[in-house]
């Protein structure tokens, strides 16, 4: 019974990293942050004004729009440290590189078939949501991306995680929800990641 009560309260757990509790944007002082969720956005080009702040915005949602092509205009944004982009129609992304301060993406409901390597670049990356999106496998750079604390790839069609997942010592969350993977497979991931909080 307390075991799975204690499963029970770890899942409660990740889905609050991923699924943003309405008042956390506020930790973001107002002049630093941009909301422009479900606005029917193609592109920005209407939103000059929003972005006015450049450098020093830390904060953009842009979920929930009609995104088809990685907005230009957020490339540099450099001091940018959290974004949203689920439930776009983004398939790819630019080079980010100039993005050193950006440490969540969310990339969740788009049509990435592939881990951006983009984000290969970013060091100071800790979250990463690329669930709801047709990706069929986890690159071995990013296994080997240290930093990671939470994770998800929930309702794609990986079916395994490549073989040494050491470097994810600080991964916190890692949800890997309806997706086929072999009961064995479960069980390597579990013990190769003991202090993380993994949901199948």
């Amino acid at each position: 019974m307390l075991k799975a009560m204690a499963l029970a309260a770890a899942a409660l757990a990740v889905a609050g990293c991923f699924d943003e509790p309405t008042p956390a944007y506020k930790t973001v002082p107002p002049e630093a942050r941009v909301w422009l969720s479900d606005r029917g956005l193609k592109d920005l080009s209407s939103c000059a004004d929003a972005l006015k702040a450049g450098p020093a915005i830390d904060y953009v949602n842009l979920d929930r729009n009609e995104l088809e092509v990685f907005p230009a205009e957020l490339a540099s944004l450099t001091g940018l440290k959290w974004l949203r982009l689920n439930g776009n129609k983004l398939s790819s992304l630019p080079d980010l590189s100039a993005l050193k301060s950006l440490r969540r993406i969310y990339l969740r409901n788009n049509r990435f078939e592939s881990v951006p390597e983009t984000l290969k670049s970013l060091e100071s990356l800790t979250d990463i949501d690329l669930s709801e999106n047709p990706v069929a496998e986890v690159p071995e750079w990013l296994a080997q991306k240290e930093g990671l604390e939470n994770l998800s790839f929930t309702r794609t069609k990986v079916t395994s995680l490549p073989k040494d997942l050491s470097a994810w010592k600080s991964l916190k969350s890692l949800q890997l929800g309806e997706l086929s993977l072999s009961a064995e497979e479960m069980a390597r991931i579990r013990a190769a990641l003991p202090s993380t909080a993994v949901v199948f």
